[in-house]
């Protein structure tokens, strides 16, 4: 069991040497095998005394091992969880019980005035009062953690909301930025001369962009059809800038209408591409949207860096990053590999989307 008695603290120890002698206090009063209860300090209370200390030191340290490693691995503890590490600690702690008492019962009853025809009733009782106060531990330390769990849920949840309301902002600012309209306005005054009916479709699009921006700018998440159509303009209008030095295409199998998305986050990623790679009609900048069942939506590049001295600041990503983690506890995978650049982002239920708080038992 590694890693069982590094975490050593001070104050923890002193607290549970307190608790343990007060326990051990109690039961002594209460169901005494001496006949005098005034010989506090005799060799049979002495040896009670270690064992007891023994015992719970090492069933409390086991018990937040337990919870340190399910945390690690799940990071939330659930009422299941908690049943089976409760169960897990018993189950540790029944060899270390055993063992004490049957060297105190059958090798140490000299010392402990223990009569041999009272050895084994008086080893059952001590098994299973130990037992009793191992699951009492258990419970108890559970409950302290699953107090500690919520308290630091909601300050997370807090941390998050103000972060969200700022990722909002932000991103709302980037949304609608006067670049992105006055370049689709050069555009377009430019279209108006060349192909007008190209103009016109072009209009078209640039107005049902502007109108999803601003019917769902209260909305953090959407639908994913709601966002595959926007992007179907979106994709139009960036084709027409960029003039055949831009290829996206979207193979987006699942079901879009039982899943959500940010809130043009897979614009947000097009644009990210846009900016920091190199890309001309000789080279175009591949762009790839695919879905991978229900579970993830993954939009793909190829890399080929800009050569600037600026160093990204990859806010954009981190927005997304921060959108996602107040819905779920599944990441947003960002990978550079083979060429490409790749960003992995989980498919929302729509229970993920109604849910504003983490369950805790």
């Amino acid at each position: 069991m590694k890693g069982l008695f590094i975490h050593f603290n001070s104050k923890k120890f002193g607290f549970r040497v307190i608790v343990i002698t007060i326990v051990y206090l109690l039961v002594k009063l209460t169901i005494d095998h001496s006949s005098n209860n005034n010989e506090g300090f005799e060799p049979k209370s002495l040896v009670y005394y270690l064992s007891a200390f023994f015992l719970f030191m090492v069933i409390w340290e086991a018990s937040d091992w337990l919870i340190r490693r399910h945390q690690q691995q799940s990071g939330t503890i659930y009422f299941k969880d908690s049943i089976r590490i409760l169960g897990i600690n018993l189950v540790i702690a029944i060899p270390f019980i055993t063992v004490t008492y049957y060297i105190i019962n059958f090798h140490l009853y000299e010392l402990c005035n223990i009569l041999p025809e009272e050895r084994p009733l008086r080893f059952r009782v001590d098994f299973f009062r130990a037992l009793l106060l191992t699951f009492a531990v258990g419970t108890s330390n559970l409950f302290y953690f699953s107090l500690n769990q919520k308290k630091h849920i909601e300050e997370k949840m807090q941390a998050l909301q103000k972060e969200l309301i700022a990722s909002q902002y932000a991103s709302l600012k980037s949304q609608i930025s006067p670049h992105f309209l006055f370049n689709s306005l050069n555009i377009l005054t430019s279209l108006m001369y060349e192909d007008r009916d190209l103009a016109s479709d072009f209009v078209t699009r640039l107005a049902s962009c502007y109108r999803y921006i601003l019917d769902n700018r209260e909305e953090d998440i959407v639908p994913l059809e709601k966002e595959l159509h926007f992007l179907e303009s979106f994709i139009f209008m960036m084709n027409v800038r960029h003039e055949g030095a831009l290829h996206i295409s979207n193979h987006v199998t699942t079901n879009p209408k039982e899943l959500f998305i940010p809130t043009l986050s897979l614009q947000m990623l097009i644009e990210n591409a846009l900016k920091h790679n190199y890309y001309s009609k000789e080279k175009p900048l591949e762009i790839s949207i695919f879905s991978i069942g229900n579970e993830n939506i993954i939009v793909q590049n190829t890399l080929r860096k800009r050569t600037s001295e600026e160093t990204s600041t990859r806010l954009g990503l981190k927005n997304i990053q921060k959108r996602y983690a107040f819905y779920t506890n599944t990441k947003v995978i960002i990978k550079e590999e083979n060429n490409f650049f790749k960003v992995n982002m989980p498919l929302l239920s729509k229970d993920q989307t109604t849910k504003t708080f983490l369950s805790i038992s």
